[in-house]
């Protein structure tokens, strides 16, 4: 489920999109404090964000800088200034896209879901994902990279696949447990860890060092960067 988060001032105008974006199983948070949103950002963890630019306090300038300080995630801008030096502004500090209100929601749902498709989905063709040269089987859990196939355990399946369909984001180690141990048994935090090193050795005996990186503090996503 795709989180979005929206930093809109206007109750009625938040109320309408998280309603209709929520009728399409996206999960929808608002800012609670205008003074934190960063901090509500961080704690989120959203998939993307909607800024309006009149916001107490602080402008949505502001708040899309310091969140491009830190995260490359989609960012729309959503408001009543059409001025063209305003939206120049909003693509100048890297917002993906500029909406004037007031917005049709079936357009403003498919620009989201466009921006989605963009960062998150891979490709997905005859039960596979592909990143690059790493494919994963999803029918028979094995991993093939440049030409060399392996088959995977249960454990190093389910890691792979939530990294690459993550596509380079940082997946909680908490939600990587949930996915692996679906149940409400208590597992060894350390559990874990054997299991990614163990996926990693099976990476690299394929020739494929350093897909999966460690956020400390934090868990893991799969990306080619070094």
């Amino acid at each position: 489920m795709y989180k979005i988060f929206i930093v809109e001032d206007d109750p009625s105008i938040f109320s309408s999109i998280q309603a209709y974006l929520e009728g399409f199983g996206m999960e929808v948070a608002g800012v609670k404090d205008f003074n934190q949103v960063l901090e509500e950002f961080k704690a989120l963890d959203p998939h993307l964000v909607i800024m309006d630019i009149g916001l107490p306090f602080k402008n949505g300038y502001y708040w899309t800088d310091q969140i491009r300080k830190i995260s490359k995630l989609p960012l729309l801008f959503l408001s009543s200034i059409g001025e063209e030096t305003d939206q120049v502004m909003a693509m100048t500090l890297g917002a993906d896209d500029y909406i004037v209100k007031p917005v049709s929601l079936p357009v403003l749902l498919a620009k989201i879901k466009a921006q989605l498709r963009r960062s998150y989905e891979m490709v997905v063709q005859d039960q596979v994902l592909e990143d690059g040269p790493l494919v994963l089987n999803l029918e028979n859990m094995q991993v093939t990279y440049r030409e060399k196939t392996m088959d995977l355990s249960k454990n190093e399946f389910q890691i792979l696949r939530s990294c690459m369909q993550e596509k380079g984001r940082v997946i909680s180690r908490q939600d990587l447990m949930n996915n692996l141990w679906q149940s409400d048994i208590y597992i060894d935090d350390n559990t874990l860890t054997v299991n990614v090193g163990r996926l990693r050795k099976t990476l690299e005996s394929l020739g494929l060092k350093n897909y999966i990186h460690t956020k400390k503090g934090v868990g893991y996503y799969g990306s080619f960067e070094k």
